[in-house]
């Protein structure tokens, strides 16, 4: 019985006999069941892609965004319940705009990602609260690190990453970028690799979706930017083709 959560998922403060908070093991479920969003540092910046599932026909192109700016030099896609994914840009902002205020420069990228994921532990701490459903990928570049991509769970674990991926499917992407050599591609490069990694994992779905990508790199001037959508346009060209050529020799 207390394998399944039975009277130990009703508060984050409780343990059940096997170890485990369930109410933290939800919130990475309703992660894990979104739609996929990947990160890859490259050799000259960071890039952040989502594949963003159309619901409804009637939908505007482009309305429900994944990913958002968290300062010039710093930018967040996230994955699970959309209105949680909110409320962490939001405090990201906070933490980003307070740090400015106070110091008078821009917030480093450790600093933002342990913030952030003390921000989201918290909620795993009191019996009064639930804990976000929303991994957070965290693009930044800042003059003493550079390029850096983390990745902040719901639990309020977080890492650095060369290149990593959550959601639905998160495991089809890591199997596509670990054979990807991080210290020599290129951000226009990546920015085809995500293309190409998300339309051969969202095959299996069959439902229509968007692209959306943003960059930190030198053609960005060094700040979060959305990847130009001619560029985005030709990656998608690419991995339609890709899968064509896939499925032909299939």
């Amino acid at each position: 019985m207390s394998g399944i959560g039975t009277g130990y998922d009703l508060s984050v403060t409780t343990y059940s006999p096997d170890g485990k908070v369930f109410q933290t093991d939800y919130a990475q479920k309703a992660v894990d069941n979104s739609s996929t969003a990947m990160g890859i540092k490259c050799k000259d910046g960071v890039v952040l892609a989502v594949e963003k599932l159309v619901l409804s026909k009637l939908l505007v192109e482009g309305s429900n965004r994944r990913i958002f700016n968290i300062d010039h030099h710093a930018g967040m896609a996230v994955a699970g319940l959309q209105p949680d994914g909110r409320q962490i840009v939001n405090r990201a902002q906070d933490e980003a705009t307070q740090y400015k205020s106070f110091y008078g420069e821009s917030i480093p990228g450790s600093v933002l990602c342990e913030r952030v994921a003390s921000y989201k532990h918290a909620f795993n701490l009191y019996w009064s609260m639930r804990p976000y459903g929303v991994s957070s990928l965290l693009a930044v570049h800042d003059k003493a690190a550079g390029p850096q991509l983390y990745l902040v769970e719901p639990s309020g674990i977080a890492h650095r990453y060369y290149g990593t991926a959550v959601g639905k499917g998160r495991q089809s992407v890591k199997t596509e970028i670990e054979r990807l050599k991080f210290d020599q591609i290129s951000c226009r490069q990546a920015v085809v690799e995500c293309a190409k990694t998300l339309y051969k994992v969202h095959e299996e779905s069959g439902k229509p979706f968007e692209l959306e990508m943003s960059w930190i790199c030198e053609e960005s001037g060094w700040k979060h930017a959305r990847v130009p959508a001619e560029l985005v346009a030709e990656a998608e060209q690419q991995a339609k083709a890709a899968a064509e050529e896939s499925d032909m020799e299939d």
